[in-house]
């Protein structure tokens, strides 16, 4: 995407809800939380604490930002050469043009994460999620998403009696109406007794028990691009259904590593690049942690630790000392992690305006790049754009990130020539992102499966000791910048508030 202007300003949800805004209301962000953002932590007299945060993606950037700004001396050990995480701009296209290889749009509801932005001045603009004109190709044929919501028998899915004729949004939202209907009756504080009653089923097994044939399954899970996710617990998407998290979307004008960029420039001396953290040491006054640069192997210690690395990751770090507890170990081992990939070409002209009328939105197909999301917004006075031509999870990720770079963009270019055959004319260059096979990241995202968050939910939050954990896979916002920045404040928030301090320090 360049500097743009919006084409259109309409936009319909993504996911189960598609078509039919959700009649519930989001569950907030506690007031004192969102308050952070404007007023920061509660003022506590004290004398500063030294804070060792591993990892620099978001959640470690607002520990550190908020916890310096309560007179506290934070230090962000960064394995990598940039700030963002998962949070990440590919900036490697024609000058103007860039695509997000990592988190790309924001719900309207998630309002921590617009407060931050508030608070740094960043501008945001519409992300368009829908587009009746974007493209339905499964099994050869190629028609519109408004065809296929018209005529849903024209998809090649072997359904049963009962289900024929209908959508699958409609499906979907007949076999979560229950669901709806007693959280809609009890509340939000009805909430986590609804979530631990469905916490053993994954989305299969659910819709199973809801009457889907076989056929229905597929259609399901090849029109919400959750075929491959099928076995997580159905409670990631119950939950998304309560968040409203594919309503009025956002994304950050500029490119979303705006958002983190911010931070580190509160934070420019408080972070320490290309430290790769090797093992971590607690002691009843303080903690250590071990990393080693190009230049050798250093150590640090402070009175706590923040940890806002991926349990993916933190399982090849060694544990020292005062090791951790056997439910924190088993959490950490059983974290269950999503893949996921994307495919990103440069292309002379936007040729999906041109030919289809297309602007913003997804094209679904059964090829193994599965969806292509379109920019919502484009340069008048530049021809060039950036495609996302695949964005695949679990299974589908999985094949692609066993390529290399070059097959990747070649099986890519192929799959979209047969939905858009002037790709193969338009196309410049390419760059792939395989989130399962960065060593900094290990995954896109926490995904629970069945009965995670019953078993484990409690012991991923729970501080060790004097090391304290964030990231959004500790928050049950999975996958959204919010549960990150929701997490590093929870996080500050315990070190903030912690009784002691330990002065000496080394490193």
């Amino acid at each position: 995407m360049s500097e743009q202007r919006p084409l259109v300003d309409t936009e319909e949800p993504e996911g189960p809800d598609s078509g039919q805004p959700s009649p519930l209301d989001a569950p907030p962000v506690p007031d004192e939380v969102l308050a952070t953002a404007a007023q920061g932590l509660e003022d506590r007299p004290q004398p500063g604490k030294r804070v060792i945060v591993l990892g620099g993606g978001i959640a470690g950037l607002v520990a550190a930002f908020e916890l310096k700004r309560q007179g506290h001396e934070p230090l962000i050990l960064e394995a990598q050469h940039r700030v963002g995480g998962r949070v990440q701009t590919i900036r490697d296209f024609a000058p103007g043009l860039y695509a997000e290889a990592g988190a790309m749009r924001i719900p309207r509801v998630h309002d921590l994460t617009l407060a931050y932005c508030e608070l740094f001045g960043l501008e945001l603009r519409p992300f368009v999620m829908g587009d009746p004109r974007t493209l339905v190709h499964i099994g050869g044929q190629r028609m519109t998403v408004a065809e296929a919501d018209a005529n849903p028998d024209r998809l090649p899915f072997e359904l049963a009696e009962h289900e024929r004729g209908r959508t699958w949004g409609d499906l979907w939202n007949e076999a979560t109406r229950e669901f709806r209907e007693r959280y809609e009756a009890g509340g939000q504080g009805s909430l986590d007794a609804l979530l631990r009653e469905y916490d053993q089923y994954s989305t299969r097994e659910f819709l199973v028990s809801r009457g889907f044939s076989e056929g229905a399954l597929e259609l399901y899970g090849v029109m919400s691009f959750r075929e491959s996710n099928m076995n997580a617990a159905v409670v990631e998407q119950l939950r998304e259904i309560v968040g409203r998290s594919f309503e009025d979307m956002q994304e950050i004008v500029g490119g979303m590593d705006l958002l983190p960029r911010a931070f580190f420039e509160q934070l420019r001396a408080n972070v320490r690049f290309g430290a790769r953290i090797t093992a971590i040491e607690q002691s009843p006054g303080s903690v250590t942690v071990h990393y080693r640069t190009d230049a050798g192997r250093y150590s640090v210690s402070g009175d706590h630790a923040i940890c806002a690395l991926p349990f993916s990751v933190l399982r090849e770090i060694e544990v020292l000392g005062e090791g951790f507890s056997r439910e924190k170990q088993k959490a950490i081992r059983e974290l269950n992690y999503n893949a996921s990939a994307k495919i990103l070409f440069q292309v002379r002209q936007r040729f999906w305006e041109e030919e289809d009328d297309i602007v913003g939105g997804t094209t679904v197909t059964d090829l193994p790049i599965r969806r292509i999301c379109y920019p919502s917004f484009s340069d008048p006075d530049d021809e060039r754009g950036t495609l996302l031509a695949s964005y695949t999870w679990g299974q589908d990720a999985l094949r692609w990130g066993a390529m290399d770079a070059e097959s990747m963009l070649e099986q890519a270019l192929e799959d979209v020539a047969a939905i858009h055959p002037r790709i193969l004319s338009e196309y410049e260059v390419g760059a792939v992102k395989d989130w399962y096979g960065d060593p900094y990241a290990r995954g896109a995202f926490a995904l629970f499966e069945p009965e995670q968050q019953t078993r484990l939910q409690e012991s991923i939050i729970r501080p060790e000791g004097r090391i304290h954990f964030c990231g959004e896979h500790t928050s049950l916002y999975h996958a959204w910048i919010q549960g990150a920045l929701e997490s590093g404040i929870r996080a500050a928030k315990e070190v903030h508030e912690a009784p002691e301090a330990f002065s000496s320090v080394a490193g």
